[in-house]
């Protein structure tokens, strides 16, 4: 599937999509919690389905009633066969939070974590390393699928580096609280995407578990026999690594007002609206809304190290802005779902930006741009990215494989449609 798009402001009012790091997090913790909890105001994508999935194989009871997750949680998880979850969807979130999870469950069974598309070159051995420290029988095969033995883990000390992926930490942090011993972690390099960390803390804090947290965030310390505890009603923030993209649109060609965001949220890519505001975008902030709108923006330095998955949106906004922006610390992003700062290099220059690739980062000067044949890289945000920039291009831009939005927003195209001031301009063709 493609969507073509032709230039059209945007105007009106819409609701962020809810977060899928709170979604993910939130889900996981209510199914290591014994008894029913609810997740309101939750996100429905593919790498949330995967997850779901993964722990229904795992011994969870998760069902969808009145518009609330309802999760039947059990501490003590439990398969009575060899399980293989297939990560079809390509979900690296899923992959290293429930590697961890996974070795809690009570079984003499194997359970494989079979790896597919790109999936399959994201680093995951990190975490096994930090895992076998902690007692772990784990393991890559020939196939790059993850196999591991669960069994009855003590806990104890164990080591990781910081600067690949918050990911790792996220999953054994999960894990530890209900590990036989206390258990430390320690970083072992500089963190990067703190926030993501805090928002793990965060929702362990509302299912009951306590961890004791360095201040540099280089050490975390976790008792063992911790019980998760269920919660009668979680409700999910808005996402503002999805926001990102709507109130950029407003800043380069819309009138636009957003809901469902927490102007206090720990989450990292709430730096939107500090770039913005820096950008010199008209942008009105209040509690519960924020609203954006056609700009003369500015170009800005912009360190990403604790937002990577703002950068391709943040280019797009660089195309429009006058002068220079240059974005830096964004190396991790080549292991991300695409080479995201060669993939969003090669599209926008497709459309005629004058952009040029680092080796940690991207120098974007003001361009006029045109619409061009965008090849989404199966990226999510790679392909709503070159659909807010040809939002504003002269001539029709082509998103091919438009569908890898489902990952994390899949009713963007359609609230694109919503805002346009002209409908027609954003039309859906099938292959």
């Amino acid at each position: 599937m493609k969507y073509c798009i032709i230039s059209t402001a945007l105007k009106g009012t819409i609701n962020a999509p809810p977060s899928k790091s709170y979604t993910h997090r939130a889900i996981i913790c209510a199914s290591l919690a014994n008894g029913k909890s609810g997740i309101t105001n939750y996100l429905e994508s593919n790498d949330i389905t995967e997850t779901i999935s993964a722990l229904r194989m795992l011994g969870t009871n998760i069902k969808e009633f009145n518009q609330t997750l309802e999760i039947d949680g059990n501490e003590n998880l439990n398969v009575k066969n060899d399980v293989i979850i297939d990560c079809i969807k390509e979900s690296g979130s899923t992959l290293r939070f429930l590697i961890p999870v996974a070795s809690m469950v009570k079984t003499d069974k194997t359970i494989t974590f079979i790896r597919k598309g790109r999936l399959k070159e994201r680093p995951v051995e990190p975490l096994l390393e930090a895992l076998k420290k902690l007692g772990v029988e784990c393991e890559i095969d020939k196939d790059k699928n993850v196999i591991a033995n669960p069994g009855k883990i003590k806990g104890g000390k164990t080591e990781i580096s910081g600067n690949i992926s918050s990911q790792f930490i996220t999953g054994l942090l999960f894990a530890c609280p209900r590990f036989e011993k206390n258990s430390e972690i320690t970083i072992t390099t500089e963190i990067e995407s703190k926030p993501y960390l805090e928002i793990t803390l965060d929702v362990l804090k509302d299912f009951g578990i306590e961890v004791d947290v360095s201040e540099d965030m280089r050490k975390f310390r976790i008792s063992g026999n911790q019980h998760y505890k269920r919660k009668d009603k979680f409700r999910v923030e808005g996402d503002y690594s999805s926001a990102a993209f709507l109130l950029a649109a407003g800043a380069i060609n819309g009138n636009i007002e957003m809901k469902n965001l927490n102007i206090n949220s720990k989450q990292g890519d709430r730096e939107i609206l500090n770039i913005l505001k820096r950008m010199e975008a008209k942008i009105d902030i209040k509690e519960c809304r924020i609203h954006v709108e056609t700009s003369e923006l500015k170009g800005i330095e912009i360190d990403v190290k604790n937002i990577p998955d703002s950068v391709p949106v943040l280019a797009v906004l660089g195309c429009y802005a006058k002068g220079e922006t240059k974005i830096y610390n964004a190396e991790r992003l080549q292991l991300k779902e695409s080479d995201r700062l060669s993939a969003i290099a090669t599209e926008l220059r497709k459309m005629g930006a004058n952009i040029e690739e680092l080796k940690n980062g991207l120098i974007i000067k003001e361009s006029k741009l045109r619409g061009a044949i965008i090849d989404s890289h199966n990226d999510h945000r790679i392909a709503m990215a070159c659909a807010i920039a040809g939002l504003s291009a002269e001539g029709e831009t082509t998103i091919d494989n438009s569908e890898c939005v489902n990952k994390s927003y899949p009713n963007f195209f359609d609230d694109l449609k919503r805002l346009a001031t002209n409908k027609e301009n954003i039309m859906k063709v099938h292959d």
